[in-house]
């Protein structure tokens, strides 16, 4: 995926036609696009395999959670479908990442990035699931581990950046959502302004509702590619 172009704007509809509508509308102004699960399960493939068909980057956010053969075999389909990268939770452990990793080769242009602990949890969801480590020694655990097993990177929230850069090296794929813009940050608990991420470390920043919901997502794109700037 290009990291001369940090901005992966994330299609969070549960429309197809909305989806597109959007895509249409900011034209070059975006090239990367996150689809979810919620688009995904609303429209199905159709979706990312036409922007990627049209160059842009897909970023599939799909969190696979599965036994290894499972896991493989959803990495394997957004590789045929022309995916640029697609997501493992690295709490699964080595075997699904691992998995992950192995399927990913059969397509040189998808990249495989672990998620580590997702940006809506805190402290004390991670206690509540057992977890005694605090959110940042988890994500340091976490993203480590997708380091050993092969990852091209991870996704953690943006005040994590700086420290993952320093344990993961120049070459890793760092990816945050949570990135607020125009003061709307979603559900995230764990945010940061554009500007900041991408000096911190990150090579890409997800926007989410604050291009998406405004009512000139292009405007708001100038704005932060002014800011990286």
């Amino acid at each position: 995926m290009n990291t001369r172009d940090p901005i992966i704007v994330a299609l969070d509809f549960d429309d197809e036609r909305a989806a597109e509508a959007l895509v249409d509308r900011l034209g070059e102004h975006a090239v990367h696009y996150k689809i979810g699960l919620e688009l995904l399960t609303a429209a199905g493939p159709g979706l990312a395999r036409r922007l990627a068909a049209d160059g842009n980057g897909v970023f599939m956010d799909l969190k696979l959670f599965e036994i290894p053969n499972s896991v493989a075999g959803a990495v394997r389909a957004c590789g045929r479908l022309g995916a640029s990268m697609v997501t493992v939770h690295a709490s699964g452990g080595p075997g699904i990442l691992t998995a992950a990793v192995e399927a990913a080769r059969d397509f040189p242009g998808l990249q495989v990035i672990a998620l580590t602990v997702v940006t809506s949890m805190t402290d004390a969801d991670l206690a509540s699931v057992g977890v005694a480590s605090g959110v940042g020694e988890q994500v340091e655990r976490l993203a480590a581990l997708a380091r050993d097993c092969g990852c091209d990177g991870v996704v953690a929230s943006p005040g994590e950046a700086g420290e993952l850069r320093a344990l993961l090296g120049p070459e890793a794929v760092i990816v945050t959502p949570g990135v607020s813009v125009s003061g709307a940050s979603g559900e995230h608990a764990r945010t940061g302004g554009p500007g900041a991420t991408v000096r911190a470390g990150a090579t890409h920043i997800v926007l989410g509702r604050g291009v998406t919901r405004a009512a000139d997502p292009v405007a708001v794109l100038a704005e932060v590619r002014a800011e990286l700037s």
